[in-house]
C-alpha cells in the first residue's frame, strides 16, 4: 500500500510497513532507520551521519527483516511496501551487545556519545576480553602482517600515539572505528580533496594520508569537515584537545551562538562554541541549505582574530 505526502513543494509517495508489530507509513526512498526514528524507535548507530552516505561499517544498527537470512543495516536499507521489521528482540539485542563489546575492547570509545548507556542497556561488557593492550607504536610504521603476539591476558587494540603535526587539529586514531565518514567527507561526497583514505587490511586497516605522510605534506586543505563528521573524537580541534589534556574542557558550561561566516559572500552558517568568553571550536549545522555542515579553513579555524585582546 502506498500514499502520497507533500513535503514543501514536493509530492512524495509513502509506503506502509510493520515495525515491531505497528503499522508505519514511511516516505519512499527513506531508510529503515528513518522510519524507525519517525515512529519513536531508538536504534543505536555509530557510523551514521546526516550528510554522509553510510558505509554500514559499525553494524550496531542491525535489525531483523522478515524473509531475510541475516540481520540488515537499518541505516542503509531502503523501505519497501509490506516489510515486517523487528528492532528489539533477542537476536538484534545479542548482535548489538557483541558489536559493542568487540568495538569497546579494541577502540577507545570514552568520548563517543551514548555508548555507556547502550552498554548498560544491552549488558555489553567489553572488559570480558581482558584489559586493553597499549603496546603499539605508530600503526603507519607497522609491517603488514607482522602482529604483536598476544599473551591471552589482554585485548588487542588499535592504540597508537596521537598524531600532532599541525596547529589546527589532532588525530587520535586510538578512537577510530573505521566508519569512513572522514574519508567520504574528504573525498567524493563533499570536499573532493582525497587527502585521506583507508590503508591496510584486516586488523591492520587504518585511516591514513597518501604514503602515510604528515598532514602538512598531504593534499589536506584543512577544511575540518572530517572533524565535523567524526563520531568518536578521533579527530579533534587542537584547542579542544589541549583543554581536555589540561582538564579544563567543560562542555556543559559552553554556549553556542549561530552566526554567518564573514570571510566571503557565500553565507556559510557557523555555530560558535564558547567557554569562558573564548571561542573553543566552530561547527556548522548539518541541516543548513548552504553548507550542509561543511566549511572551509577560514570558516572552521579562522576565528582567532575575534579574540585578539589587548594585554592591559
Amino acid at each position: 500500500m502506498s500514499t502520497q505526502v507533500t513535503t514543501g513543494l514536493q509530492v512524495r509517495r509513502t509506503v506502509e510497513l510493520t515495525i515491531d508489530g505497528q503499522k508505519v507509513n514511511a516516505v519512499e526512498g527513506s531508510t529503515l532507520l528513518d522510519a524507525c526514528r519517525a515512529s519513536g524507535k531508538e536504534i543505536p548507530t555509530l557510523c551514521y551521519g546526516d550528510t554522509i552516505t553510510p558505509k554500514n561499517a559499525c553494524r550496531v544498527c542491525m535489525v531483523e527483516l522478515e524473509g531475510s537470512r541475516t540481520l540488515v543495516p537499518s541505516c542503509s536499507r531502503k523501505v519497501e511496501p509490506g516489510m515486517v521489521v523487528n528492532t528489539n528482540n533477542e537476536r538484534t539485542s545479542h548482535s548489538r551487545k557483541l558489536v559493542l563489546e568487540l568495538l569497546g575492547s579494541s577502540v577507545d570509545l570514552s568520548l563517543t556519545k551514548n555508548v555507556a548507556r547502550w552498554n548498560e542497556g544491552y549488558g555489553a561488557e567489553p572488559s570480558r576480553f581482558g584489559a586493553p593492550s597499549f603496546h603499539h607504536d605508530d600503526r603507519d610504521d607497522a609491517v603488514t602482517g607482522h602482529h604483536h603476539q598476544p599473551d591471552g591476558s589482554t585485548a588487542e587494540t588499535v592504540h597508537q600515539p596521537v598524531k600532532i603535526d599541525n596547529n589546527l587539529y589532532v588525530r587520535d586514531y586510538s578512537k577510530c572505528i573505521l566508519c569512513y565518514q572522514c574519508v567520504d567527507a574528504c573525498g567524493e561526497q563533499w570536499q573532493n580533496t582525497f587527502a585521506i583514505t583507508t590503508a591496510g587490511r584486516g586488523f591492520d586497516a587504518r585511516i591514513s594520508t597518501e604514503f602515510a605522510v604528515d598532514l602538512t605534506d598531504s593534499a589536506c586543505v584543512y577544511c575540518g569537515n572530517c572533524i565535523q563528521v567524526c563520531p568518536t573524537g578521533a579527530l579533534m580541534f587542537t584547542s579542544e584537545y589541549e583543554m581536555r589534556q589540561d582538564g579544563t574542557w567543560n562542555e556543559p558550561e559552553q554556549t553556542q551562538t549561530d552566526t554567518i561566516c564573514p570571510y566571503c559572500g557565500v553565507g556559510c552558517a557557523l555555530t560558535l562554541h564558547v567557554q569562558d568568553n573564548t571561542i573553543v571550536k566552530v561547527t556548522s549545522p548539518s541541516d543548513h541549505s548552504v553548507t550542509h555542515g561543511n566549511l572551509c579553513i577560514k570558516g572552521r579555524f579562522g576565528f582567532q582574530h575575534v579574540q585578539n585582546r589587548s594585554s592591559e
